[in-house]
């Protein structure tokens, strides 16, 4: 029975270190997206602010 219990304790052990190993990838895949997002919302901000520079310059043009 020894051996038994080996290999239920050392298939154990390889279950719960591939767990971990999806967990790990999950949560890099996770991380990936928000700092992607982040990007997006200041390109998205940079862009707005353009327009805003833009749109005043062009207002200030027309006064002149």
């Amino acid at each position: 029975m020894g051996i038994l219990d080996d290999a239920k304790e050392t298939i154990g052990q390889a279950a719960k270190q591939a767990g971990r190993a999806v967990e790990d990838t999950v949560d890099k895949v996770k991380d990936k997206a928000e700092e992607l997002q982040a990007e997006a919302e200041v390109k998205k901000a940079e862009a707005e602010r353009d327009s805003v520079k833009a749109r005043n310059e062009a207002k200030d043009q027309l006064r002149d």
